[in-house]
């Protein structure tokens, strides 16, 4: 019968199961363990409803704008460079803001931590560093990247930056300069209509490291300012500011700049106690010294940026340069007015010589006499001040006096020639105008 028939054909089908099974035992496949990962991730966005809603939108969308805290703290200030007219900085950049669609049931009242995986599924401000040349989130181990989830829908999202933005220094007074550089936070995106940027809790909203220092600079102050962008083609943007204050450190340049070329000058008076026909010492030291200048004015003009206005260390270096080479036109004037002198004595000598030679031998030989007790101790000889003076007297005899008819009659005349007079002047004047344009310099850029 048809019941008889089906207990065969079961039968049957049974029979060939449990062959199959003996003769292809790995033919058979088992069911694996779920992956336990898998399941919490998939857990965890059930728990948020992550699939429930459409993230590419802002919390409120057609509402009012989208209120966003932020509160930074600076790690380290990396570097601040002069010449790129930038600086790095590193630090934590955490976001505040309460997304409904990310509510969930929690009996402990607890949040929920994730990492950057869960980022890219949700809403998230779009924030930028303006003026900024390079940035990037550190990803050692993983990306340096939090997010975490309340109960009531409220988000904090951190991140760990590092960025090199633009800073506009004014140089004019470098290096007894202070120089206020800004950080700008942005949303590239979102208007104000959109979007409220705001410091979450104002001027406490930015914390810095104790231990942050920088070699050159001193950092006076943080704080923070709120203004709003306008651009004429998408709108008006929050802007939230990070400013800080640096005051840069004089030693360095005391040391290398400042006290070499006051040396320079000081070197190049020496030779104003030098005598003048000593050439090959006068002349030497006088082009060392300015070649020296000239090597220190390029050594600091090659480490700063190529400004179109004069900076502070610019007027002390040139004036410096300038009192060095006025010393060498100095020797220069002291060696032409003496080479003017010594030919004048010479004519001198050569008139007296000829006026003796027409003299009375009885006159000439009183003369003479006259000259030589008077005036020959005082020739070429040291005075009481220290300063050589060169003494002549000259006794012109003439045959005849037109008027009284006497032959005989004499007239003399005294020529000082002083070889050292602009020596003796610019021993003082030189050291006198330099501590006067030192005490005028630091007076206005102290």
């Amino acid at each position: 019968s048809i019941l008889q028939y089906c207990l065969r054909f079961s039968i049957t089908l049974v029979w060939f199961g449990l062959l199959n099974i003996l003769l292809f035992p790995h033919s058979c496949t088992f069911k694996r363990s779920p992956d336990i990962t898998k399941a919490q991730s998939t857990k965890s966005e059930q728990i948020l409803r992550i699939d429930d809603h459409d993230f590419t939108m802002r919390p409120g969308f057609g509402g009012p704008a989208v209120p966003v805290g932020v509160d930074v703290q600076v790690e380290s200030l990396d570097a601040i460079s002069e010449v790129d007219m930038d600086f790095t900085m590193t630090l934590y950049l955490r976001h505040y803001w309460k997304d409904e669609r990310l509510s969930f049931k929690s009996n402990t009242n607890q949040s929920m931590t994730f990492d950057g995986r869960l980022v890219k599924k949700i809403w998230v401000p779009d924030m930028f560093f303006v003026h900024s040349k390079k940035s990037f989130i550190h990803d050692t181990t993983t990306d340096n990247v939090m997010l975490r989830v309340y109960p009531d829908g409220k988000v904090l999202y951190s991140l760990r930056v590092t960025v090199t933005a633009m800073c506009n220094m004014d140089l004019s007074r470098f290096p007894l300069d202070s120089q206020t550089c800004s950080l700008e936070i942005e949303s590239y995106a979102y208007t104000d209509d959109d979007l409220m940027l705001y410091w979450k809790e104002g001027n406490s909203s930015l914390n810095t490291d104790e231990r942050i220092s920088l070699s050159q600079f001193l950092i006076q102050k943080f704080h923070t300012t709120t203004k709003l962008a306008f651009y004429s083609s998408t709108g008006s943007y929050n802007r939230l500011y990070i400013n800080f204050t640096l005051r840069r450190h004089i030693f360095f340049f005391l040391l290398q700049t400042y006290f070499p070329a006051t040396l320079m000058v000081m070197l190049s008076w020496v030779s104003f106690w030098i005598d003048r026909r000593a050439v090959p010492a006068r002349v030497p030291l006088g082009i060392t010294t300015v070649l020296t200048m000239s090597t220190i004015i390029t050594g600091v003009n090659a480490s700063m940026p190529r400004v179109s206005y004069i900076k502070a260390v610019d007027i002390y270096l040139w004036i410096s340069f300038v009192f060095v080479f006025l010393s060498v036109i100095e020797y220069a004037a002291v060696n032409y007015l003496s080479t003017l002198q010594e030919r004048k004595e010479r004519k001198l000598r050569e008139k007296l010589a000829c006026t003796c030679g027409l003299a009375h031998p009885g006159m000439m030989s009183a003369s003479y006499s006259e000259v030589d007790a008077n005036t020959t101790g005082n020739y070429d000889m040291l005075e009481g001040n220290g300063v050589r003076r060169e003494t002549m007297l000259v006794e012109l005899a003439m045959e005849s006096d037109q008027v009284t008819g006497h032959v005989g009659s004499r007239a003399y005349s005294s020529v000082w020639i002083d070889t050292h007079a602009i020596d003796m002047y610019s021993r003082v004047i030189f050291p006198g105008s330099y501590i006067l344009f030192n005490i005028i310099y630091w007076s206005i850029y102290s």
